[in-house]
């Protein structure tokens, strides 16, 4: 008898394309039939901090919390390769040519809105500049408070990354191209997680489908693109095609060394400054 695994993800261009081949049927699961369900990455975050999902994407950050439950998949990474989440702001930034010594400075004590607390964004910034006034404000409206003034800067993720510019905001740093800077390595922005309790066998076949799934998606990019393009949030074709590239490619398929390595770095380094109260033991399966 078929066993439903159900499948948690945000509605996000690059999520879609990741998972339409699952969704769409696109390949054999055997005796597993997957149902999906949609919302924003920061409240799939708390939810496995309950356990409540069988599989979910969730953000490196909030793995740190989640270690004793679940797994990460070998599969289905988003990592910013000298690129990630953006500090934006009303002026142009403080310095010409910017500097990150002068950014960091800038920051210090401003009201920055932030996408959630246990978003791989957040532990990037706090990392960057551990000084600041943290308001959490839903990812998508955190343009619209950087335009009213409701806060002094604001660190976008997802389709954001793009669309600042559009609404006369300025950058003033790339915290994936900061990251590089300081480590040599991608930032590990999100990753999809695997509930332990399923058991090894269903464990392996969940991996084993979900690699299928990106794999599908890249070779039939053009109707992956078309699937995607209904969570797009209005960023049109072309910005769908650049944001999906973005955030699903080789690094998608499997983290490889490098990406292992940066995952195990980012999250040594925040407990190193303070920001996760533990050490973290990161677990790969797939």
């Amino acid at each position: 008898m078929p066993r439903t695994i159900h499948v948690a993800h945000s509605p996000d261009s690059d999520d879609a394309f990741m998972f339409y081949a699952l969704s769409a049927g696109k390949i054999d699961t055997g005796d597993l039939r997957y149902e999906h369900e949609l919302s924003d990455i920061e409240s799939l975050n708390r939810r496995a901090l309950q356990g409540e999902l069988e599989v979910t994407a969730v953000s490196i950050h909030a793995y740190a919390y989640l270690a004793d439950k679940y797994a990460l998949l070998n599969s289905g990474s988003s990592m910013g390769d000298q690129y990630g989440p953006r500090l934006v702001c009303r002026t142009a930034a403080p310095a010409a040519p910017p500097s990150y010594a002068a950014i960091r400075a800038a920051c210090q004590g401003k009201k920055i809105a932030v996408p959630g607390k246990l978003t791989t964004a957040y532990l990037a910034l706090k990392l960057f500049q551990p000084d600041f006034v943290e308001v959490v404000v839903p990812f998508d409206q955190i343009e619209d408070a950087v335009e009213r003034g409701d806060v002094d800067i604001g660190l976008l993720i997802h389709e954001g990354q793009l669309t600042f510019g559009d609404r006369g905001l300025h950058l003033w740093a790339d915290l994936g191209a900061w990251w590089f800077s300081e480590t040599r390595l991608p930032l590990p922005l999100g990753g999809n997680v695997v509930r332990r309790d399923l058991g090894p066998t269903i464990v392996a076949q969940v991996a084993r489908d979900l690699k299928a799934s990106i794999v599908y998606a890249l070779e039939h990019r053009a109707p992956a693109l078309a699937h995607a393009s209904q969570f797009n949030r209005g960023i049109g074709a072309e910005r769908t095609d650049t944001f999906v590239g973005m955030y699903v490619n080789d690094w998608t398929v499997d983290y490889g060394d490098v990406g292992r390595e940066a995952v195990r770095t980012i999250l040594r380094r925040g407990h190193e400054a303070g920001i996760i109260p533990h050490p973290v033991n990161v677990e790969f399966v797939g």
